[in-house]
């Protein structure tokens, strides 16, 4: 079965990923090595199954302000961002607010909002943002004893003011996919949700809300269609034989 990415000019078909095989999603950066995948095997180009069916346009609890909108590649001259979840470079995918210059990974847009955890007896819940009383402290992860800085999201024990996680530690037992921001359990146990329920992140929203995040995104993804023109152009200036730094 063929399957058209707008990421990709080519057409992607749908593997099977057997035993032993391990592809690089081109998505997310990281090892697709069960399930199934979208590939392109002329240009060595794998989506995961959740990556391939993540929605342009999603509307985040972190931002909630503007939609964020599916980038096959950064905007920036650098090439890159900095996840404003994990606070890692990226090169590929991401959900981009132009507007504010809000970056999230692909995977890190859809943490589980809850997990347990085999190091602490308590649930633990995702935190977008640090209470104002700690808003300058940093903390050790409990997991990693790494510093999570206070800028960065992470896993929190309502129960226990003091431990805190890595998003990163907290997940890395949790199987990858598309998780949605509800009241359901999100276990280690918890697969990924279907990708057609994520809209808008949460399921059972209206249509009126649909329509408005439509028109929203419009306007966010020409924003960020002018910042990529732009890009290239300075990037063209730069290559040019013609161009000399000024003394």
């Amino acid at each position: 079965m063929e399957y058209k990415h707008f990421s990709h000019h080519h057409n992607l078909n749908l593997y099977q990923v057997h035993q032993g095989q391990t592809f690089h999603c081109s998505g997310c950066e990281t090892s697709c090595t069960s399930d199934s995948i979208y590939a392109c095997w002329q240009c060595n180009f794998f989506l995961h199954d959740h990556c391939g069916n993540a929605n342009r346009f999603i509307k985040h609890p972190s931002h909630p302000s503007h939609p964020l909108i599916l980038l096959p590649s950064p905007t920036y001259c650098s090439g890159t961002f900095l996840c404003n979840a994990c606070g890692a470079a990226g090169k590929s995918f991401s959900y981009c607010c132009a507007t504010c210059e809000v970056d999230l990974h692909l995977h890190c847009a859809f943490l589980p909002p809850k997990v347990n955890h085999k190091s602490h007896p308590h649930e633990l819940r995702l935190v977008h943002t640090i209470p104002e009383k700690e808003a300058f402290c940093d903390h050790d992860c409990k997991v990693c004893n790494n510093v999570l800085q206070s800028k960065q999201w992470g896993y929190c024990c309502v129960k226990c003011d003091d431990f805190h996680v890595h998003t990163f530690c907290a997940t890395n037992e949790v199987k990858p996919g598309l998780y949605l921001d509800d009241d359901d359990d999100a276990g280690l146990d918890s697969g990924p949700v279907e990708a057609t329920q994520l809209g808008l992140f949460q399921s059972g929203c209206e249509d009126q809300l649909e329509v408005q995040l439509s028109e929203e995104a419009v306007v966010e993804l020409f924003k960020i269609q002018l910042q990529m023109q732009m890009a290239e152009q300075l990037a063209e200036i730069l290559a040019s034989p013609n161009h000399s730094s000024p003394a």
